[in-house]
């Protein structure tokens, strides 16, 4: 399903839906007055293989084009959070696909209570996966096909390449999540979270939790980036359209990406990831580890790895110092070889 190209703000009554409504009435674009939607818009829904509806965004550039970037934001992020990235991308000469995965953003939610971040199984964002290249990237999308996924995102695109999909010529993962850097004892979250899964609370908040979209917090506290107009923007469009943001994770979100994280670092694993990729990671990074991404990186054989000296976990919604070098890194390996 698909509605005409999208180039307006929302109506209010497409933006005020009841909270309790965990799906969203149409998949919309939301713009506010610092965030304006890139023209040519084309939004649509998708439905996966176990029956959960996504919602997506392409954009087409003015003039011919380099191929395809897919965009995968990472947990509670949504495609409006990306729309200065797209306006970067199509003057770059890409078409550009964004997805918001199950749970978040104008996707359809899991559970009664549509500010919790959960799901079921990690390896359902895969379903989230082929759907989009099914669905949007093959029959509308030119190749050559790259992805930029950012965080989680870059989580299940590694994923995707260990279970032995090859949907992208390259990928570009910024600051992926391989290992989490604010939970306390890790060494005990493990079993923690996988008890109390087991024992019901899979769709309990993790503690401490609420659901107050995360990227509402005060700026001071943040530690994801460092500009703060960048950071206000992206809270002014779920203050004006909170069915957009998501509070914390789930224990079971948790647990499902513990496991998941835990494969990643697998030495057998590792060996299975042979799809050319860049990571960038994040030189001043709290939230995910550093570690476990140059662990993996030292391993990879056919990637690089890149580090933006200062620069906090969302390299994308940093300041312009830093995004620069982002840029650099992007522009020298995108689109890539001939040989590809």
């Amino acid at each position: 399903m698909r509605t005409e190209p999208d180039g307006a703000p929302a109506s209010p009554d497409a933006s005020a839906r009841p909270a309790h409504d965990p799906v969203p009435a149409a998949p919309l674009l939301y713009a506010t007055p610092d965030n304006p939607i890139p023209e040519g818009a084309v939004t649509g829904e998708i439905v996966t293989a176990d029956h959960v509806r996504l919602r997506y965004a392409r954009f087409m550039p003015a003039h011919a084009t380099k191929g395809t970037v897919a965009v995968f934001p990472g947990r509670a992020e949504f495609i409006e959070k990306y729309f200065e990235v797209v306006e970067e991308l199509l003057a770059r000469g890409f078409c550009v696909a964004v997805l918001d995965w199950r749970g978040q953003g104008g996707s359809q939610r899991l559970l009664r209570n549509p500010a919790k971040g959960h799901v079921r199984r990690f390896s359902d964002y895969q379903l989230d996966l082929e759907a989009f290249a099914r669905s949007v990237l093959l029959p509308d999308c030119p190749r050559p096909y790259f992805a930029l996924g950012h965080s989680m995102g870059g989580t299940i695109l590694l994923k995707s390449v260990v279970e032995g999909r090859r949907w992208f010529d390259r990928m570009v993962l910024s600051a992926p999540m391989l290992d989490i850097q604010v939970v306390p004892m890790p060494g005990l979250v493990g079993p923690l979270v996988a008890l109390a899964s087991a024992i019901g609370f899979a769709r309990a908040f993790v503690p401490g939790g609420t659901r107050t979209p995360v990227n509402e917090m005060p700026f001071h506290t943040n530690i994801v980036t460092s500009d703060k107009v960048r950071y206000k923007r992206a809270a002014a469009v779920t203050h004006a359209h909170p069915g957009l943001g998501i509070g914390a994770p789930t224990i079971g979100w948790l647990h499902q990406a513990t496991l998941a994280m835990a494969e990643l670092a697998r030495p057998e694993t590792e060996m299975k990831i042979r799809q050319p990729l860049l990571i960038v990671a994040a030189g001043a990074e709290r939230l995910v580890s550093n570690t476990a991404i140059e662990h993996l990186s030292s391993r990879l054989i056919a990637g690089a790895h890149v580090v933006v000296p200062a620069s906090r976990h969302e390299l994308l919604m940093e300041r312009d110092i830093f995004r620069a070098q982002f840029f650099a890194a992007f522009d020298a390996f995108i689109p890539g070889s001939a040989a590809l």
